[in-house]
């Protein structure tokens, strides 16, 4: 009996990270969509807004032990040794959806992706020279062929290339940073509280400039907006849910499949039909990214 509970633990996560990443999908191809008529900051804001409402739901009932009533559950939820690097962390997710959504209208969904999923490899770089984890001489390498294969996607210096790119690699670089605080924080403090924090920094932040460019949304505009927070609330509550059943360096591969979706979303709803070069370049990074995992995977036994 342990053993079937043992596989199902895993299974349940790895079928929750891939609904997760259609969840994402699902909120990326609206963003794209949305760009062509909404400003970004009004767009992000809507994401938060739903975000907000589902976070404190979830402190008010799961705040705290002991916590009474649903302004106790938040006030435990909130409690933290760390509150400005809570701000921070938070505060760099907004940034970095900021530029995901900006590069979403300029650029195609799979070119974005494509970039974006080069950011395990700068955690390991992070890992390195903020943590002070050993990274072998394999992942070094492995996370410099990876960065070949990014600007074989970019293409600096060609007819092809587009500065807008630079918008993705500077969001892949946030949510390195992001993800670096996230596993500081973790050591301390409760899923619930990063949780909380992310979603309220994030709403206040996006209120502040939001209002400087707003567009009255007609009835087909209003339904995107709620579906790009609901797709992107029910993405990070199947996140949270998949790493309560299963170690994230079990999951860690599966968020490549993202790029899969993003292709897919992309052709169907877009026309779009990525280039063979960028699909190379794609194809060097989820490689490079792989081995790194795999290499990590090796040195939880042995160090190499």
């Amino acid at each position: 009996m342990p053993a079937a509970v043992a596989v199902a633990g895993p299974s349940r996560g790895i079928v929750l990270i891939l609904l997760a990443h259609i969840a994402f999908t699902t909120m990326d191809t609206t963003n794209k969509w949305l760009a062509a008529s909404y400003p970004v900051g009004q767009i992000v804001w809507a994401f938060y807004l739903g975000f907000a409402v589902a976070a404190l739901g979830r402190a008010a009932a799961h705040g705290g032990t002991g916590a009474s009533g649903i302004g106790g559950g938040i006030r435990a939820a909130l409690a933290t040794r760390h509150r400005t690097l809570q701000v921070l962390r938070a505060a760099l997710l907004a940034v970095n959806m900021g530029c995901v959504v900006l590069a979403l209208g300029l650029l195609p969904m799979a070119e974005v992706m494509a970039v974006g999923i080069s950011y395990p490899l700068m955690i390991t770089v992070l890992s390195a020279l903020v943590l002070k984890e050993h990274v072998g001489p394999r992942r070094w390498a492995a996370v410099l062929v990876g960065f070949a294969g990014v600007l074989l996607i970019l293409r600096p210096g060609a007819a092809v290339f587009n500065p807008a790119s630079l918008l993705i690699l500077a969001a892949a670089a946030l949510f390195a940073v992001y993800q670096i605080l996230t596993k500081i924080l973790g050591r301390t403090d409760r899923p619930v509280t990063l949780t909380l924090y992310t979603a309220l920094v994030g709403l206040v932040l996006t209120s502040a400039v939001a209002p400087f460019d707003l567009r009255m949304p007609d009835p087909a505009g209003l339904a995107l907006l709620a579906l790009s927070a609901a797709a992107g609330t029910i993405g990070h509550s199947l996140v949270i849910q998949a790493l309560e059943s299963t170690p994230a360096s079990v999951l860690q591969p599966f968020n490549f499949v993202q790029l899969v979706w993003a292709t897919l979303a992309g052709f169907l709803v877009f026309g779009e039909v990525p280039d063979t070069v960028t699909m190379a370049g794609a194809s060097v990074v989820v490689a490079s990214g792989l081995y790194v995992w795999w290499r990590e995977r090796v040195r939880a036994g042995t160090v190499g």
